[in-house]
C-alpha cells in the first residue's frame, strides 16, 4: 500500500521516473495439436514485424507442422498485428495453409 499526504502526489520526492518500454520485443512460439507439437521457438532482437514472423516462424515451422498434421489441420494465431498483416495472410493462402480468420473467444480454443 502506498501512502502519502493529500495534495503531495506530484512533489519531486514522490515521483520515480521509469522507462518501461525498451524498444525490443520477444516472440515465443510453439505449434500445439492433439497429435503433436513443435519445439519452442524464440525470436528475439528487434521488433517482430510481419516479414520476420513470416520468415522466422511461418516458413521454417508452420508450413512443415501443418503438412505433418494432415488435411484436418487449421492454423490459428493470437491476432497480434504482425500475425494479421496482409503479407502473412497472402503467404498462408499461397502455401495453402488453412487458417482460422478469427479465433473463438473460448479459453479452450485460444492459444496459450
Amino acid at each position: 500500500m502506498i501512502w502519502r499526504e493529500p495534495g503531495t502526489r506530484y512533489r519531486a520526492p514522490n515521483i520515480v521516473e521509469r522507462d518501461s518500454y525498451r524498444g525490443d520485443s520477444l516472440l515465443v512460439w510453439a505449434g500445439i495439436a492433439t497429435n503433436g507439437r513443435t519445439d519452442l521457438s524464440v525470436v528475439a532482437g528487434g521488433s517482430v514485424i510481419a516479414v520476420r514472423y513470416r520468415d522466422e516462424i511461418l516458413r521454417p515451422l508452420v508450413r512443415s507442422f501443418i503438412a505433418a498434421m494432415g488435411t484436418d489441420a487449421i492454423f490459428m494465431d493470437d491476432t497480434a498485428r504482425p500475425h494479421r498483416a496482409r503479407l502473412v495472410r497472402s503467404y498462408l493462402e499461397s502455401e495453402n495453409i488453412p487458417h482460422m480468420t478469427r479465433p473463438a473467444r473460448s479459453p479452450n480454443l485460444n492459444p496459450l
